[in-house]
């Protein structure tokens, strides 16, 4: 399906210095934050308090968050989290108050916007060990909320779940890199992967310099963001190779502007399509999908350029020719071998 066809191909890779150099500087500016401001990691990496509760009926989420937000613990994550009765909170880690205190006072706080007053109660659990809980209750007698659970995620069990999540990443992209050099050629395969790194560290130098929060959820943006990318790139790298056996008196870098030119309105149906799920995600999906959302629309937008002017430029630099692609049967050059020619 084609929205339009280009029927004059473009000179992109008379200007892939000029693109480079503008990938280059957004690149080193992306490390420069990263290096100097450093990214704002969720509680997930750094460690805290998880608080989940129970409402009897569906949960007003703003509400609920409006009440954390006004006790002034920072940056706060609330969620539903199997029905839209069930909240999770996440706090982060405060060295002033103990967990019990902590707990006890955000559960007074939601049940005092509810209307409520909080009790303790002794129970005995299945181990026959006596528990004190605390009860949310009104005037009438109803509950109008209840605490589930409670816990404490470790700053060790974070540093551990950051090392995993760097090794996911190192993981995807080793892959990523083989995949490319067993369908394609090595010389692919490097321009494919600094295409795909690029995308990456760029978006991480987004998050550094707002100081936007890293967690769970944008590192899963990230990995989509790197097979998103790449199947771009082995669109156009396979255009490149079908061009290669069809346009034999072609040079390298007019093979390259047919290819791209060739794949311009797929790509425009494709990313834009994307983009307008990802964008309602960032418009209608509330807090919890906002930043993965941020993540996947930088992602989507530089995913697009590096495929095109990044990866296909490298890969051109690094001397990619048609005998690299295209093997040949039998002696191309004898008009009486009826097999010259032949592309295998």
């Amino acid at each position: 399906m084609e929205l339009f066809r280009i029927k004059r191909d473009l000179p992109l890779m008379k200007h892939a210095l000029i693109f480079n150099a503008i990938s280059f500087i957004t690149f080193a500016a992306a490390v420069f934050f990263l290096v100097t401001r450093g990214l704002h990691f969720s509680i997930e990496f750094t460690g805290g308090t998880v608080i989940e509760v129970a409402y009897p009926q569906a949960a007003e989420i703003e509400k609920t968050r409006h009440v954390i937000e006004q006790m002034g613990f920072g940056e706060v994550q609330v969620q539903n989290f199997g029905s839209s009765r069930d909240v999770m909170i996440r706090l982060p880690v405060r060295g002033d108050i103990k967990q019990t205190e902590l707990v006890g006072k955000v559960f007074g706080e939601l049940c005092k916007a509810e209307a409520g007053t909080v009790s303790e109660h002794q129970e005995i659990t299945p181990q026959g060990e006596q528990v004190s809980k605390q009860i949310c209750k009104k005037a009438d007698g109803a509950e109008p909320l209840k605490l589930s659970r409670s816990e404490v995620v470790g700053p060790a069990v974070g540093a551990e779940l950051a090392q995993d999540a760097a090794k996911a990443l190192a993981v995807t992209v080793l892959g990523i890199m083989i995949y490319l050099a067993i369908r394609f050629e090595w010389k692919f395969a490097v321009a494919g992967i600094i295409a795909n790194l690029h995308d990456v560290v760029i978006i991480l130098g987004f998050f550094a310099f707002f100081q936007w929060e890293f967690s769970l959820a944008v590192l899963a943006a990230i990995l989509a963001v790197l097979g998103y990318s790449v199947n771009e790139s082995v669109v156009i790298f396979d255009r490149v190779r079908e061009a290669f056996r069809r346009f034999r008196k072609m040079n390298t870098h007019e093979v390259i502007d047919h290819a791209i030119t060739s794949t311009m309105s797929r790509t425009i149906i494709t990313h834009g399509c994307t983009q307008l799920m990802v964008v309602s995600m960032l418009l209608f999906g509330g807090p919890t999908l906002h930043y993965f959302a941020v993540a996947l629309t930088i992602g989507i937008l530089f995913g697009i350029y590096s495929s095109v002017f990044v990866a296909a430029a490298i890969a051109m630099w690094l001397g990619v020719k048609r005998e690299d692609l295209v093997k040949t049967a039998g002696n191309r050059d004898d008009p009486n071998d009826p097999n010259a020619g032949a592309v295998v």
